[in-house]
């Protein structure tokens, strides 16, 4: 058979599965939310709820605006992106070139789609960090920003073919460009709102606040290691060929593997550290192995990526406790999670790709976070001369549910606390 004759049984396949590893990355979105909605107090859940929600349109609407043009219509080799506006000729049928390796393999509607959904999930990390005492209009006007301007820059240094992509810096699904990005942004604006009232006692002590659902947040953790395989295997960009296959089947059982190892380390961890067995911990360790993975999840055997993401997993438990000794407030764990781990998946790349170099991937993790940090200080600066970021001490013991959204999720059940 002429290969030609291949080429739209191709496209269309490529196409199909882009758009699925898209849709199971949306559904992250609902990871999240579950997630966060589980691990704060009653009086605060409903609010939680809506910056998840709210952060995926804002985020949707922003990328197509301007976020995806500066993403990928930036000069190659480039720092500064170029301007621009939507993402082209939408009545515009996608051409199907009869061979050669530029011919496009699949609709720029699902890379365009695949991209939203990541750059959505990028914000994601920012809302349980701040979560219990961010005004919520606050928050997403941020998001405006980050998922707009933020992300889409950091995202075309490497994705676009920017200086990072030139350097070699190697990042296949988003360790960095991704989740790092997120917890950047997650702790300048810790840094400028301040811990939850009773968090710390004026003697050093550090006070737990339990969540009020732990069933609800470890629905949001399954719920999150299922859309991870979107994220990643979707990062492949297409299956359709014998090659691509392989690699795709590889990258869903190295994704897995890494967040079981990261599980069994954090529950290990915990266990030695504190005599019992924290969930909350577990969930955060099977999360970090997804992150400690994302950076390289083709390249490692399965066992190495239990190994990658164990490290990950030890690296969380010890990290939460760190940043609560230096009293950076940060519920549900994510500047951990997704920051701290997200740097050690970007440098363990090299332990299994022979393509990578330390220096490549430093020169990526200290520009991405040093980009994402500064502009996201600037930002969250301007809104708290603005309109400020924090709610009241009274409104804060009210709960945000009934002072930003005016009800309650748990109307039964809420204490004041």
């Amino acid at each position: 058979m002429d290969s030609t004759a291949l080429i739209p049984v191709q496209y269309g396949l490529d196409t199909f599965y882009f758009l699925i590893c898209g849709a199971l990355v949306m559904w992250m979105a609902a990871g999240f939310s579950m997630l966060e909605a589980g691990l704060v107090r009653a009086k605060n859940t409903a609010e939680i709820l809506t910056k998840n929600i709210v952060l995926y349109a804002v985020a949707s609407i922003m990328y197509l605006l301007i976020g995806y043009y500066i993403m990928y219509s930036s000069p190659d080799g480039g720092i500064l992106p170029s301007l621009g506006f939507l993402i082209g000729d939408e009545n515009a049928a996608d051409v199907v070139a009869a061979g050669g390796e530029d011919a496009p393999y699949y609709s720029t509607r699902a890379d365009f789609f695949f991209q939203v959904v990541f750059a959505a999930t990028c914000m994601s990390v920012v809302s349980g960090a701040v979560a219990e005492r961010m005004k919520l209009w606050a928050f997403i006007a941020f998001a405006v920003v980050m998922t707009g301007v933020i992300y889409p820059v950091q995202g075309f240094w490497k994705w676009g073919g920017g200086f990072l992509d030139a350097a070699g810096f190697l990042d296949f699904a988003g360790s960095g460009l991704v989740h790092m990005a997120g917890a950047s942004a997650a702790l300048a604006g810790v840094l400028l709102l301040g811990p939850r009232n009773g968090k710390y006692g004026p003697n050093g002590q550090i006070n737990a606040i339990p969540g009020a659902n732990l069933p609800l947040a470890t629905l949001g953790a399954f719920i999150l290691w299922m859309g991870w395989f979107g994220f990643n295997g979707g990062s492949q960009l297409k299956m359709s060929t014998i090659e691509d296959a392989n690699a795709v089947a590889q990258v869903f059982t190295n994704t897995n593997m890494a967040a079981a190892g990261g599980l069994v380390a954090a529950l290990i961890t915990a266990r030695l550290l504190f005599g019992k067995s924290d969930l909350t911990m577990v969930l955060n360790g099977a999360l970090a192995g997804l992150v400690a993975i994302t950076a390289e999840p083709l390249t490692p055997t399965a066992l190495q990526s239990v190994l990658i993401g164990g490290v990950g997993g030890v690296l969380v438990v010890f990290s939460i406790l760190g940043l609560d000794k230096l009293k950076l407030d940060d519920p549900v764990g994510a500047i951990s999670v997704h920051g701290v781990v997200g740097m050690w998946g970007l440098l363990a790349v090299p332990l299994t790709n022979a393509d990578a170099t330390f220096g490549a991937q430093l020169l990526g993790l200290v520009s991405i976070f040093a980009w994402v940090f500064i502009a996201s200080l600037i930002v969250w600066g301007l809104l708290k001369a603005v309109i400020g970021l924090r709610v009241s001490e009274e409104e804060e013991y009210e709960g945000v549910d009934v002072v930003e959204c005016g009800l309650e999720a748990y109307p039964e059940f809420t204490s004041k606390r």
